[in-house]
């Protein structure tokens, strides 16, 4: 007899909804189904659209201090209620319980980011004089709310992601509607609970479950949608920047990110960030290190120290807090990442550790003498698979690093300040962590990327920028009569 399970609805316009037609969530470590969430239609697209139309008003009228207050109670009850947040990352997702409450941390920090960053959108005096004859004239200018953000979110980081598209959107005035990946949809209706909870007012968050091709057309394509936020893959973002439209677009796309060992770092500081780095979240991480290139004199060395280092992640189930890495998403995702590893081997690369699969699990794995036609050099693999390479020095290591069609962040490891400059003035990355490897973020600072890497910065106070435009008001004094 098959056990039932209960099922978590979906907020439309402040009510709680369900539908007799639903998505099973599974937890990828045993395909065990672990929730159900509402299918959503294309009609109920659109009337979460209407509700954020009238939310739009209610949002932008609300006083800045009442925006923080709702931002800290949702915060609050967010670490009031830690390990069922935890947990649920950690069972509908690829992270460990670890990982998953680091998410949760981090989700709680980026929610006070946001009600700090509200108090601080600010604009400008403006000196109409600098033009003759505009003696008499004054003005400013202020940012408003742009109205409706259509969001769209991933499933590796499936609390703090959200919380990235709707922190800075509550901050700003604005009305949100968040479409979550279909795999990990718990997470951001949790999320949704503590703003319910903190009281938010109904019709300024919607958080609808549903397949991206039923309804996420439906949200991008909107004229009442005025900016799409995507967090995914590069082929959707082309896919989303062709339908949107004239609207604001911000996008984060991914990587295939780099890091560059010079002989005069600390090899074994180095070899261990690019580990952490590489195999974090198993691999699903857009900032995790994928390429190493290595000055060919300490090659040997560092190698021999990543590999050692490799071998001693521990894989298994990520409910127990020794395992340093799960599965991936889904037994289709280990699939894939077999299929460009075996490309690659096939074309004269060498498995130095790892290489297997078992059902959702590819073990952690190193490869070296990858050719430069392998999809797995290019794209960028999202999966727990490091290509590692002999450079003769930086000059090479950046023309190499450069040469693919990603830009998010990159790593170097080295004690020459001078090396460090030039790799920060030519590497082409949104982001460089000098003695980190490319996997090293906060939720304040900015986050995006070059080429195919993205659109815009995300990060609390620029999101908001985003999320915002700038108004001129202008007065033309009257003279001085005497």
């Amino acid at each position: 007899m098959k056990t039932k399970v209960l099922g978590k609805k979906m907020l439309i316009g402040g009510n709680w909804e369900d539908r007799e037609d639903i998505i099973d969530v599974l937890d990828p470590q045993d395909q065990t189904v672990i929730s159900t969430v509402p299918r959503a239609t294309a009609e109920d697209m659109l009337f979460a659209i209407e509700e954020a139309k009238e939310g739009t008003i209610i949002a932008a009228n609300m006083p800045v201090h009442e925006r923080i207050r709702i931002l800290n109670t949702a915060a609050d009850y967010v670490n009031s209620h830690k390990e069922k947040y935890a947990t649920m990352i950690a069972r509908e997702g690829s992270k460990t319980i670890n990982e998953a409450t680091s998410e949760v941390s981090r989700c709680i920090q980026t929610l006070r980011i946001s009600a700090e960053e509200a108090r601080r959108i600010n604009g400008e005096t403006i000196p109409f004089d600098q033009m003759p004859g505009h003696e008499n004239r004054i003005g400013y200018y202020y940012r408003f709310p742009i109205g409706v953000i259509g969001a769209i979110t991933p499933f590796n980081d499936p609390l703090n992601l959200v919380a990235h598209k709707i922190g800075p959107a509550i901050a700003s005035g604005n009305a949100i509607v968040v479409k979550p990946s279909s795999l990990t949809p718990i997470s951001a209706i949790l999320l949704a609970e503590a703003f319910v909870a903190a009281g938010l007012p109904e019709k300024v968050l919607s958080i609808i479950t549903g397949s991206g091709s039923e309804i996420g057309e439906v949200l991008v394509t909107h004229p009442a949608v005025r900016m799409v936020s995507f967090t995914g893959g590069l082929p959707t973002g082309e896919k989303i920047a062709h339908q949107a439209g004239l609207k604001k677009i911000n996008m984060e796309l991914g990587s295939n990110s780099p890091a560059i060992v010079l002989r005069d770092a600390c090899l074994d500081e180095a070899a261990s960030a690019c580990v952490s780095g590489a195999f974090s979240a198993a691999g699903q991480n857009c900032i995790g290190v994928q390429r190493i290139y290595i000055e060919e004199s300490v090659f040997e060395t560092f190698q021999r120290s990543f590999v050692d280092k490799t071998k001693q992640y521990k894989v298994g189930d990520k409910r127990i807090p020794s395992t340093d890495m799960g599965p991936l998403i889904s037994v289709k995702e280990a699939k894939r990442v077999e299929e460009w590893v075996m490309e690659a081997v096939k074309k004269g690369a060498t498995i130095l550790t790892g290489g297997t699969r078992d059902g959702a699990f590819y073990s952690p794995t190193v490869l070296v003498n990858v050719p430069p036609n392998c999809q797995i050099a290019q794209e960028e693999i999202f999966g727990p698979v490091v290509l590692l390479y002999q450079i003769k020095n930086l000059n090479e290591g950046i023309e190499r690093a450069n040469n693919v069609e990603y830009g998010l962040q990159a790593g170097i490891f080295t004690n020459n300040v001078e090396h460090a400059f030039e790799a920060a003035r030519r590497l082409e990355v949104g982001g460089l962590m000098i003695n980190d490897s490319s996997d090293y973020r906060i939720d304040g600072m900015p986050f995006g990327g070059v080429k195919g890497s993205g659109i815009g910065r995300e990060g609390i106070k620029f999101a908001i920028q985003e999320m915002t435009e700038p108004k001129v008001i202008q007065f033309n004094l009257r003279k001085n009569i005497i």
